[in-house]
């Protein structure tokens, strides 16, 4: 019985129109990570829990049978990597060969067992999607390309994202989603505390 209701879990959750969601989304996750800061609405994938609709559907946008991903904390359970399996594909691997990691913030630490990429190949880096309570525009001060002034997010940390800031061109990618919502801060972004900037 628990085998069939894996399975069922696992057959849904697909756009139900896929070319259509899948352009929306790809134009959410582009304008997240060249708008650092702003919060996007993303919809149209759903996964057992934890895993919200935001991460969901950045998996299936982003993600394919060519695409290694890790899984960390609690969304690496036998429910979501059949859902993987079943509609992605994604090998499922070790953070040294991710391409995509997902997870909370406490549970894909350190982030420095992830790729920041090579001076030949910078984009051989892993993108995390980090999984968090709420989104809110304030915050953690952002600075950098996309950004016109200033932009405020509520990040889980600064220190870290100030570090990746400034292994520029190499260093991770992040985005953050919380139920429908999705925010990026790419690897350029400078990271403040909202006193410095004052």
């Amino acid at each position: 019985m628990p085998e069939k209701h894996m399975n069922e879990q696992s057959l849904i959750g697909a756009f139900e129109a896929p070319p259509q969601d899948a352009a929306r989304a790809f134009r959410a996750a582009l304008e997240a990570l060249a708008r650092p800061g702003s919060i996007h609405e993303i919809t149209g994938g759903k996964a057992p829990a934890p895993m919200s609709e935001a991460a969901a559907t950045l998996l299936l946008t982003l993600c394919d049978p060519e695409t290694p991903l890790y899984l960390s904390g609690a969304h690496d359970t036998a429910e979501i990597r059949d859902w993987i399996a079943f509609q992605i594909g994604a090998p499922i691997v070790a953070p040294a060969e991710a391409m995509f990691a997902l997870g909370t913030w406490e549970a894909l630490l350190p982030v420095t067992e992830f790729p920041i990429g090579t001076a030949e190949y910078p984009d051989r880096s892993t993108t995390l999607i980090v999984e968090t309570d709420a989104l809110h525009q304030h915050g953690a001060q952002l600075t950098g390309p996309g950004i016109k002034t200033v932009a405020s997010l509520s990040l889980p940390a600064l220190d870290p994202f100030r570090m990746n800031a400034a292994l520029f061109p190499l260093g991770l990618d992040f985005y953050f989603t919380s139920g429908t919502q999705i925010a990026g801060l790419p690897r350029s972004t400078q990271v403040s505390d909202m006193m410095e900037t004052n």
